[in-house]
């Protein structure tokens, strides 16, 4: 009993009279993140909630209008092709541009010359304003003069009109997408293949496994944690791809490259119908939000298989 009293005595109060008097202080230093984060988080996502139940052109009182704007949303031709597009470059950009990064990573995880300039010659693009890159692709894209056609033409293939054309537009975009974001995907699989020890391969080689089967057998399930933050954050990214659309193609040509963001962008300032693009703006929220958990239950599954 005498040794239990003397544990209480020593215990630290947490409700002592000196972290009363810091509280203060405290919620004082916390002030500009706690009102940064009202102010441009949880009051525009309320506000977008509210406008989308409304009819409001951004000049007059906005009149709410009940589920209309996602009524619409269901009769809408354009919100199929829209979504169809964003759909399609999805396909095309995560599972290419993490295979490309996986790649890249394992290339500069061995024993080679100038490893540290390739690493960051690959991470450039990546913290390069997309108003340059699209400058520089718009010149490699371009049909008479630009790199990509004059490099097809050593195989017989010329005259492709790669933003301008509806079966290429957004397939060009893909490509851009990819090249722009290898370079941060290939950093964070680096630092996941670092962090796998050297004693699971050499486990391996005593088993007599070859090179392909420690990457099935080892690498990939290591990297699991790893390859499903990537698979989240290039499916969260590519579902919001809006900068390289309005800079090289502006949706065009027709609908060929316009994409979910980029019909909410022209609702909301250009044909100034702000509750539609609110709705939109939702829309794409649970869109995503459903992928994000379905991926989610997908880890856990694999993690239960391995």
């Amino acid at each position: 009993m005498q040794i239990s009293a003397n544990r209480n005595l020593n215990r630290p109060r947490l409700r002592g009279r000196k972290l009363t008097d810091d509280t203060p202080w405290a919620m004082l230093m916390l002030a500009p993140n706690i009102i940064g984060f009202f102010m441009f988080m949880v009051f525009p996502i309320l506000a977008t909630l509210f406008f989308s139940f409304t009819e409001y052109d951004l000049i007059g009182a906005p009149k709410i209008i009940g589920l209309d704007n996602y009524v619409e949303l269901f009769r809408d031709p354009i919100i199929a092709t829209t979504l169809n597009n964003t759909l399609v470059f999805t396909l095309i950009t995560v599972p290419i541009g993490m295979a490309f990064s996986l790649l890249l990573a394992i290339f500069l995880d061995q024993k080679i010359a100038f490893k540290r300039f390739y690493r960051g010659a690959y991470f450039l693009p990546s913290i390069t304003s997309m108003v340059a890159v699209s400058i520089v692709w718009q010149w490699i894209y371009n049909p008479e003069f630009g790199l990509m056609n004059y490099l097809l033409s050593f195989v017989g293939i010329r005259g492709i009109t790669w933003l301008s054309s509806s079966s290429t537009s957004l397939l060009s975009l893909a490509i851009v997408n990819i090249w722009k974001s290898a370079g941060y995907n290939m950093m964070l699989f680096l630092a996941g293949l670092q962090g796998i020890s050297n004693t699971y391969y050499e486990a391996g080689q005593l088993d007599g496994a070859s090179k392909w089967k420690q990457f099935i057998h080892i690498t990939l399930p290591m990297l699991s944690p790893t390859t499903f933050f990537i698979f989240i954050m290039s499916v969260i990214s590519s579902f919001q791809v809006f900068d390289s659309v309005i800079l090289m193609t502006k949706g065009g040509p027709g609908r060929s490259s316009s994409v979910l963001v980029h019909y909410l962008y022209q609702n909301a300032f250009q044909y100034f119908s702000m509750g539609y693009a609110c709705a939109i703006a939702y829309l794409l929220f649970f869109i995503v939000l459903l992928v994000t958990m379905l991926n989610m239950r997908l880890e856990r599954k694999i993690k239960e298989i391995f």
